[in-house]
């Protein structure tokens, strides 16, 4: 799935930036989240913007999700608080892989 928004901070012990998924994205990874998710509602995820793809895990948010967004691909790609991004995502069934998305779960 392919969609843009405009990411967002998020404030609590330490800030974080977001990025909200529209309801057909939303629609999408509901659809595919038996198959993933390691509990409390996250759905780890691949994404990309830009040349940077990175895995993580959606969150659930006012019944929608929401995308972590890491500084290291916020410098990569040169975009900030308040700025809209196309991002393509898909959800990552864990098949074996730790939450982290490295090497086998125990």
């Amino acid at each position: 799935m392919t969609f843009s928004a405009e990411l967002f901070e998020w404030r609590g012990p330490a800030p974080f930036y977001w990025l909200s998924l529209p309801a057909e994205v939303c629609d999408y990874v509901r659809a595919q989240a038996a198959t993933a998710t390691y509990g409390w509602g996250a759905i780890p995820v691949s994404a990309r913007i830009g040349g940077t793809e990175w895995e993580t895990s959606l969150l659930p948010r006012n019944g929608a999700y929401v995308l972590p967004v890491k500084k290291d691909v916020r410098t990569q790609e040169r975009f900030g608080n308040g700025d809209a991004v196309t991002v393509t995502l898909s959800v990552a069934p864990r098949g074996g892989r730790a939450a982290n998305g490295t090497g086998p779960t125990v």
